[in-house]
């Protein structure tokens, strides 16, 4: 029995839900009071190997939101807690000289579609749609918009970046796979990440 049907995730997907995979939709319910979710895996590549775009993503690096460089094989793991109807995530990559986390939180809009929001003080939102493909979870981007402060900004559809995440898992291997791209017009191909981890409900000592 789904122990949580509102989801972010869940709540935008509908009637979709039951054609997720079982591992899919423990990932994507929300995380029972008490318990924390934590996934640890390895990211095949994660990044951008266009160096020149490495300075304007350290600075997006700094506040949590993307990683600056390029790696291969990096070790990672994932936590997740709920609160109040909405997924809190963090993502650490286990680099050579370093971790570095990701943080974000995601939650419904009023239309039912997932908001996602990423790093702190300066934040960048994500409305995304979701569907089932196949037995995966695929989101693709409705729009893209960045908050400091008070200050907002939505960026024009023309230009704002498309972002594509597929979660599947893998029946025979007990483990899931993510693959993310973002992709800006004109630009091309900016970041991307792909990996596979397993995933489990902790108690929270």
């Amino acid at each position: 029995m789904e122990h949580v049907p509102h989801s972010p995730y869940l709540r935008a997907l509908g009637g979709q839900r039951a054609q997720l995979h079982p591992a899919l939709r423990t990932y994507f319910s929300a995380v029972p009071s008490g318990q924390v979710g934590v996934g640890e895996g390895t990211f095949s590549r994660i990044g951008t190997p266009r160096r020149w775009l490495w300075p304007v993503l350290r600075w997006l690096q700094k506040h949590g939101v993307v990683y600056a460089g390029w790696h291969e094989n990096v070790p990672f793991t994932v936590r997740n807690v709920s609160v109040a109807s909405r997924v809190i995530g963090e993502r650490t990559l286990h680099l050579p000289d370093e971790d570095w986390t990701m943080r974000d939180s995601a939650g419904s809009t009023a239309h039912g579609r997932v908001l996602d929001q990423l790093g702190e003080p300066v934040t960048v939102a994500v409305v995304f749609d979701v569907t089932v493909d196949g037995d995966a979870l695929a989101l693709r981007s409705r729009s893209v918009g960045i908050r400091l402060g008070r200050f907002r900004l939505l960026v024009p559809r023309p230009l704002a970046p498309i972002v594509r995440l597929c979660e599947s898992a893998e029946r025979q291997a007990g483990r899931q796979r993510v693959a993310l791209t973002i992709d800006v017009p004109l630009l091309g191909r900016v970041y991307e990440y792909e990996g596979v981890f397993t995933y489990r409900l902790e108690d929270v000592s």
